[in-house]
Order: C-alpha cells, then sequence, then structure tokens
C-alpha cells in the first residue's frame, strides 16, 4: 500500500457554496486530485487505503485567528467557572480545595460578575471560607480582571499601601483594603508570583488543548499568548507530537529579547509553528468597562482606559516592521480603535517612505466603531480580527453600557460592506473554541438554542454562511492577495479538512451551534475521530 489515501462518495466543497465534488485523493500531505469516484480512483489505481465518507460532508479545516493556546490548555485543566453565579463558583472551589495537593495554587477561568445578582464583584474573603488555605486566582471572562483569596495577595506583597501600577487598578473596600479583585496591569501582581509549569506540565497542556481543538475541526490557530510555552510547542513539533498549524505571535514588550534571540528567524522555517504577529493593548474590555471609548458609559463619566497613542503605535510598529513582524493590537472601544487605525496611518507612511512592504496588520477586536472609522480599515489595508461569539455572549452588557452606539458595535456586516478584511476566531478560552459557534453567532446573531433576539440582534449585521466560512479559513496565513481563494478545498491545497454529518449550508442557521465534526485530518493523517466514524480500509 502506497502513502496515498482515497475519500469516496462523499458531499465534497469543491470551490463554492454550490460547487461540490464525490472525492478527493490525498498524497504526500496535500489534496493531489478532486472529482467523481471513477475519476479520483483511475489516477491512483495501485493500492490505496479508502476512507468511504457514506455521503458525508467535507469541509477544510478552520482556522481560529485569535485565541490563547497555553491558557485554553490551562482552562481545561482548571476549575470552571463558566456561566456559574457566585454561589455555585464558591462551591466548586470548595470541592475542588478539599482535593488538591496540600499547599498547591488553584486557578480557575470564566466568572464573569455582570451575570449574578446582583452584579458585583466577589471579594477575597468569599474565596478565603472556602479556599482550605491553598492561594487562589480566579480569571474573570474578558481575562481583563482578575480574583485572588487573602493568601494569593500576601504572596503578592499586595497590601493596605500598595499603589496601583500603570495601567491597572487593585480595587478597595471602603477601609483602603484591597478587596481582591485585580483589574487590567495590577493583575501581573498575582501572575507574578504563579508558579512556572514544569516542562511536561506544559507540554501536557498544551497536548490537551491541541486535541481540543482538533475535535472542534480547527487544524490552524493564531496564538495570542506569550513566548513562555514556545520551547515546550517547539519541543513537541520536534518529536513529532505536534501537528495543530500555529501562527505564533508575541508581546511588544519582549521585542528587545525577541530580536535579540532572532525569533523570526527561529520560526521562519517551521513547517507547524510559523512566525505571527506582535501584540499590543491598546485598552480594555467591555466587561470592567476599561475600553477606551469617545463618550462616557452609560450613566457614568468613565471613557475606561488608554494604553496607547497614535504615536506609540508608529513607533512600536517601526521596530517591528524593519525586523519583518506585522503588529496586531487589541483595541475594543470606538475611541482606541481610532488612536490605533491614526497609528497605523501614519506606520503606512513610514513603510511607503522607506520603501518598504505593507504588512498585514490587524486590529483585534475592533468591537465598537465609530461610524465614521469603518472604511479605514480597508484604505489602510488593515485586517479586522474579529470574534462573533463575543456579540451574542456580550450584547446584553453592550446594551446596559453603551446603550444606541450599539448599531455599530460587533458590526461584521458593515465591516465587509466597507471594504476590510475579516477574519474570525474565539479568542478561547475567554469563550468557547468552538467554531460552529462563532459562525452561528456571525449569521443569526442570536444566543445558541434560545433563538433570541428573534431577528438577531442588530440584524443588519448579520453576515452570510460563505462569508463566515470565509473567514474561518480562505485567508488562513494572512499573506496579501489571498482574500480572495477558493472558498472550499482545490488540488494542491494542504490536506486539511474536516468531515461532517450534515451539510452546513443544508442546516437551519439557526441550529448550526450543533455541528461538529466527525473526523479532522491535518496534512491528510487522521487527528481526530469520534465513535461514528466508519473506518477506512485498504482500497
Amino acid at each position: 500500500m502506497d502513502d496515498t489515501t482515497l475519500l469516496l462518495n462523499g458531499h465534497i466543497l469543491a470551490g463554492s457554496e454550490d460547487t461540490y465534488t464525490q472525492a478527493l485523493a490525498v498524497r504526500n500531505g496535500r489534496i493531489a486530485a478532486m472529482g467523481n469516484n471513477e475519476q479520483v480512483q483511475s489516477l491512483f489505481p495501485s493500492k490505496a487505503y479508502i476512507i468511504d465518507l457514506q455521503g458525508a460532508t467535507v469541509w477544510p479545516g478552520l482556522t481560529d485567528f485569535h485565541l490563547h493556546l497555553r491558557l485554553l490548555g490551562e482552562r481545561l485543566a482548571a476549575l470552571d467557572c463558566e456561566g456559574c453565579a457566585l454561589a455555585q463558583i464558591l462551591e466548586r472551589l470548595r470541592v475542588h480545595a478539599e482535593q488538591a495537593t496540600p499547599n498547591s495554587w488553584i486557578t480557575g477561568y470564566n466568572w464573569n460578575h455582570n451575570l449574578w445578582a446582583p452584579p458585583l464583584y466577589g471579594t477575597r474573603q468569599q474565596l478565603d471560607a472556602v479556599s482550605n488555605g491553598h492561594p487562589v486566582v480566579l480569571f474573570a471572562k474578558s481575562l481583563h480582571a482578575s480574583w485572588a483569596n487573602s493568601a494569593a495577595l500576601a504572596l503578592a506583597g499586595i497590601q493596605h499601601d500598595t499603589p496601583d501600577p500603570t495601567g491597572g487598578q487593585i480595587l478597595r473596600d471602603a477601609a483602603g483594603e484591597p478587596t481582591g479583585i485585580l483589574l487590567e496591569n495590577a493583575m501581573r501582581l498575582v501572575d507574578g508570583v504563579l508558579p512556572e509549569a514544569s516542562p511536561q506540565q506544559m507540554a501536557t497542556l498544551l497536548l490537551i488543548a491541541q486535541q481540543h481543538l482538533f475535535s472542534l475541526g480547527i487544524t490552524r490557530i493564531h496564538d495570542f499568548d506569550r513566548w513562555e510555552h514556545l520551547p515546550a510547542l517547539l519541543a513537541l513539533e520536534s518529536n513529532g507530537q505536534w501537528k495543530l498549524r500555529v501562527r505564533k505571535c508575541l508581546p511588544v514588550e519582549s521585542l528587545p529579547e525577541i530580536f535579540q534571540g532572532d525569533a523570526r528567524a527561529r520560526l521562519v522555517n517551521g513547517e507547524r509553528i510559523t512566525p505571527g504577529w506582535i501584540k499590543a493593548f491598546a485598552d480594555g474590555a467591555l466587561g470592567p468597562q476599561s475600553a477606551a471609548i469617545l463618550a462616557p458609559y452609560e450613566g457614568s463619566d468613565n471613557l475606561g482606559f488608554t494604553l496607547l497613542s497614535a504615536q506609540d503605535v508608529l513607533a512600536m510598529g517601526i521596530s517591528a516592521s524593519n525586523a519583518g513582524w506585522p503588529m496586531a493590537i487589541h483595541a475594543i472601544g470606538d475611541a482606541a480603535n481610532r488612536e490605533v487605525l491614526n497609528g497605523y496611518a501614519l506606520l503606512r507612511e513610514y513603510e511607503t517612505s522607506h520603501h518598504l512592504p505593507h504588512l498585514p496588520h490587524r486590529v483585534e477586536h475592533a468591537q465598537l466603531l465609530a461610524p465614521e472609522d469603518f472604511s479605514r480599515f480597508a484604505s489602510l489595508g488593515i485586517t479586522a480580527s474579529v470574534q462573533p461569539i463575543h456579540a451574542t455572549s456580550d450584547m446584553d452588557m453592550a446594551d446596559r453600557y453603551w446603550g444606541k452606539r450599539c448599531a455599530s458595535a460587533y458590526a461584521y456586516n458593515s465591516l465587509l460592506q466597507s471594504g476590510a478584511q475579516l477574519v474570525f476566531g474565539s479568542d478561547a478560552p475567554v469563550e468557547t473554541a468552538n467554531p460552529f459557534r462563532g459562525i452561528h453567532a456571525a449569521v443569526t446573531r442570536q444566543k445558541a438554542g434560545l433563538a433570541l433576539p428573534v431577528d438577531g440582534w442588530y440584524p443588519e449585521q448579520r453576515v452570510g454562511l460563505a462569508q463566515a466560512l470565509r473567514a474561518y479559513t480562505s485567508a488562513a496565513w494572512l499573506r496579501p492577495g489571498n482574500t480572495e481563494a477558493a472558498l472550499g478545498l482545490v488540488v494542491g491545497a494542504e490536506a486539511d479538512l474536516i468531515v461532517l454529518d450534515e451539510d452546513p449550508f443544508r442546516v437551519s442557521p439557526s441550529e448550526i451551534w450543533r455541528l461538529a465534526p466527525r473526523m479532522t485530518m491535518v496534512s491528510g493523517e487522521v487527528v481526530y475521530e469520534n465513535a461514528n466514524v466508519h473506518p477506512g480500509t485498504p482500497g
């Protein structure tokens, strides 16, 4: 038997939502042929491994353009606070603390005080009562706030007189004592004393995340975690355990170390792990009301935190661009987005005047935009990297804090109509990494399983399924000029694909969130299959 795999009797997306083929051949990790069963089999008369798809649909493997790989692995192994009331979190912590290794830290993720009644932050005393002496830090769903108990605060040296760090805040009670809630850069005070994972622990967390992503049909990611786990990633790749394709993004504050170690040269020839973008933050997030906005949050005089100026964007962009790194800047509020776009305009002028290529710079999230700023993405050649599931997760909170401004929030259709290149991700573990949840949110603007609001939240911002699929696939590496790539699978492409029992184009939009792959392949290798997969057979 040679190294060829034939997928027969399928419903294979091949170019557009109206174009399908029956079979494809995979050879040397790439799609070698497509056509009907007879055509494909005639090209490979020697023995080949055959997978009978029995009418199943085949899509390209999906790309998550913004997630946090190490944090996702930690999230999958940590205390889960997703969707929990305050009392539920405390009970889960009590059980977890009773079973934890003595003196070990307990971490958790995805609490959201905006869902609680009343919507007030938790306190260190609440955690103290159930933590059994363990230091505890629980990260908010936004990842822009953390909640620590007294033991964790003490280890971090946070006391009554500890000053707020630049760009952050230690919340305090009426007596001036820390409450346990840390916002933005103040989170780093506790983060800095969390014990380092051993190389083996780090590898285990990464492999957990990889398999989880394969089970969702994701074959490529853009990883926006920091670079501490990069050695473990490279080690896994070198020993053959790492299959997921990763564009590794690195933090702007580490530019000196990145340049000194020539990280780009180390990654540029990688097979599965390659260089991505330099990441910076222009503001905070919606949940803690730290996103920078042009007019105050509803019912307040708060404008959030502005962390970068246009000149800052230019300066860091020059440093990164001269070394071949494009920029990716987190901007949530309309003030932050405008400042970043102003900075990118200056950077484009610099690139032009110094005869440098216009790199594929990005804005991450772009959640609230002033209407006059939509067209600037296309005119400047800036990619809008957004997460559709944020729209349905945040919509109640956005209505509360931004009011009528939400007409230009999470405005994916407006961005598309303005000519912007749009790519989709999840921001996992802030949200689920499930791309079918993201697609559902993009095409319906409704909460999964509830069909609410009836027509979708600001339904004019819905996008079509083909547009959503393109945003999850066709510009996978954001190569210049790649925006018009074929929607489906093509001969010569890497054989990264997923097998689905149903064709999403034939499913009610309200049911798309239920879809899940029965098989995932990377370079023609089956990296995930569920219990219902029909096994392949030698030809």
